[in-house]
């Protein structure tokens, strides 16, 4: 199966909590941090609900 990068491009202080949540669990901790997850539909999900905070790394 294909890995997709993902970066937090912006922080995430006055963000909703559930937001918060998702980004952790995309496994980015601060701003610039990159992570390498497989490239599933959940995972798609998660980059679509915080789309506004983070940008997909070829």
């Amino acid at each position: 199966m294909s890995t997709i990068k993902v970066q937090l491009v912006k922080g995430l202080i006055g963000t909703r909590q559930d937001h918060r949540a998702t980004v952790r669990g995309l496994g980015l901790r601060r701003v610039n941090s990159v992570a390498e997850l497989q490239d599933t539909p959940s995972v798609r999900g998660m980059i679509n609900k915080v789309a506004y905070l983070v940008k997909v790394v070829s």
